[in-house]
């Protein structure tokens, strides 16, 4: 029989890997963004707003806890989550921290809670409107993220191009936008123009990786 001890020492030694690869907040938007698409490194140290050494640094951590994987086209390296389970991490993660931390919990009320007036839309409220007809989804997201998998029906308009393309956006249905994930603030930003320009808006709660996640249909390509 192995010996109690030296077993359990064994195995909370690599369930520490995963909590040591998660300990740094750059670590954490670098999986955020790696949900979305491949990136670049040099793409991913622009998205963190972080020297590219110390980006580099970052994603060595995470390819040696088998949180990220690689892969090589011409002289790019291209990084991409492991699977949808890196994903469930980071969810139960923001989970924990929204529960437990007054500092997540007064952020989100700030950032997201005091601007928006309305209730955001529920994965399962969003699909029951697609069902109905009764909606536009729109897709915040730069368009590269769009291109690599999006809701099916989508309509990609980038927050930065939102204003001048209005008119793409029909104002006899509902408008549902949606982003990232629960604390991207794109969907935020397009929903407080588009009130003010008379549409009816609101964001979804969930992001395109939840959706994914979830093992609902989705589309790829522009």
């Amino acid at each position: 029989m192995p010996d109690h001890r030296e077993f359990k020492d064994a195995l909370y030694e690599q369930f520490a890997r995963i909590g040591n690869a998660l300990s740094s907040a750059k670590r954490i938007e670098l999986i955020d963004l790696l949900c979305q698409r491949e990136w670049t490194v040099e793409e991913l140290a622009a998205g963190i707003a972080t020297p590219l050494k110390n980006t580099s640094a970052h994603l060595r951590v995470l390819r040696d806890s088998r949180l990220v994987e690689t892969r090589r086209e011409g002289t790019y390296v291209y990084y991409r989550v492991a699977d949808d389970d890196v994903f469930r991490a980071l969810q139960a993660l923001e989970r924990l921290g929204h529960s437990r931390l007054a500092d997540v919990q007064q952020a989100v009320r700030t950032y997201l809670d005091d601007n928006d007036a309305f209730q955001a839309v529920t994965l399962s409220e969003l699909r029951q409107l697609m069902r109905d007809g009764d909606i536009t989804v729109l897709d915040v997201r730069p368009a590269d993220e769009y291109e690599a998998g999006h809701i099916p029906g989508a309509l990609s308009i980038p927050v930065p191009e939102l204003k001048r393309r209005l008119k793409e956006i029909p104002k006899s249905k509902e408008v549902v936008a949606y982003c990232r994930g629960r604390y991207c603030l794109y969907s935020l930003e397009a929903v407080t123009l588009l009130r003010k320009r008379g549409y009816k808006a609101r964001r979804s709660h969930e992001g395109f990786p939840d959706w994914r996640a979830a093992g609902l249909s989705l589309e790829r390509g522009a």
